[in-house]
């Protein structure tokens, strides 16, 4: 008797749990967990001499990362990365600092001006930098009218015009973060900070950076990891000349046609991904502010 309550309990208990997670379940190993060891099986792959993939073992694709070539374009993309993601920190933290102590129905505002972009493709968003920075462009065409340049100055294809547009896609993904770790800051405390007389930047470097660290972490890690993706940014504006990671997996794939090289290139890409979110965790970041 007491058997078959038990069994009863667990098909109450469990059926409900199933029926609500069942589905979410099947949908993350169809679209997230197959595709997932798919890249990683094929990262391990040779292909023949007509570039057809061939499913026999070999360890050639991750020799071949280490290569001089690859190895300047990993420098180069850390460097684009890094650059700006200081920039977006730089940028990011006094706008969200700003929507963060304002308190009027500008907040609303302030705040749509960070969403709005998001309603626009960013490959389209970054076709409009390439018109408006091109040799016939209207920046060119201002400079001109204003007499201030003779002839069009060459803006496109340089690794700062890539690590503009790098800057304008991933800005907002620096201002969230910033924004939730200043709006829970304690306002009594910056008042007592100018009670007790320490100057704006002494309250700024002893107060509000160290309690908005795990922001500005969160912040850096969700604009340095996509920066050495977004290989469509330096296409359109650096035009081959800075590449970054991103831009050596869609070759691979594309042009390449080298597809298990373009996966161990992608294998390196999430582990280094694992890894800043690894050290996120362990600095007692928060999971939820990373979407994970």
């Amino acid at each position: 008797m007491e058997k078959a309550h038990s069994k009863h309990n667990w098909k109450s208990n469990t059926l409900p749990a199933l029926v609500t997670v069942g589905p979410l379940t099947l949908i993350l190993v169809l679209l997230v967990a197959i595709p997932l060891i798919y890249v990683v099986v094929m990262s391990f792959c040779s292909i023949d001499q007509y570039y057809n993939v061939e499913f026999k073992f070999t360890l050639d694709n991750y020799k071949r990362l280490i290569s001089p070539d690859y190895m300047k374009i990993y420098g180069q993309s850390l460097l684009i990365a890094l650059v700006t993601t200081l920039l977006c920190i730089l940028i990011g933290y006094p706008f969200a600092y700003i929507i963060a102590r304002t308190k009027s129905k500008k907040k609303r505002l302030l705040y749509m001006l960070v969403i709005i972009p998001f309603w626009t493709n960013s490959l389209i968003r970054i076709y409009g930098w390439r018109t408006f920075l091109g040799n016939n462009g209207w920046l060119n065409s201002i400079l001109q009218t204003l007499h201030i340049t003779n002839e069009p100055i060459t803006f496109l294809y340089k690794q700062g015009t890539t690590v503009l547009g790098m800057v304008y896609c991933l800005l907002p993904f620096m201002i969230f973060p910033l924004y939730t770790a200043l709006e829970k800051l304690d306002g009594s405390l910056l008042e007592a900070s100018s009670d007790l007389g320490a100057k704006p930047l002494v309250t700024l470097r002893e107060i509000i950076i160290p309690l908005t660290s795990g922001g500005i972490f969160s912040g850096s890690i969700m604009v340095f990891i996509p920066c050495l993706g977004y290989f469509f940014v330096s296409d359109i504006l650096g035009g081959g000349n800075s590449d970054v990671i991103g831009n050596l997996i869609e070759r691979q794939f594309q042009s390449g046609n080298n597809w298990p090289l373009g996966a161990a290139l992608s294998i390196i890409l999430i582990a280094v991904t694992l890894i800043l979110v690894r050290i996120y965790k362990k600095m007692g970041g928060d999971m939820e502010s990373l979407g994970v």
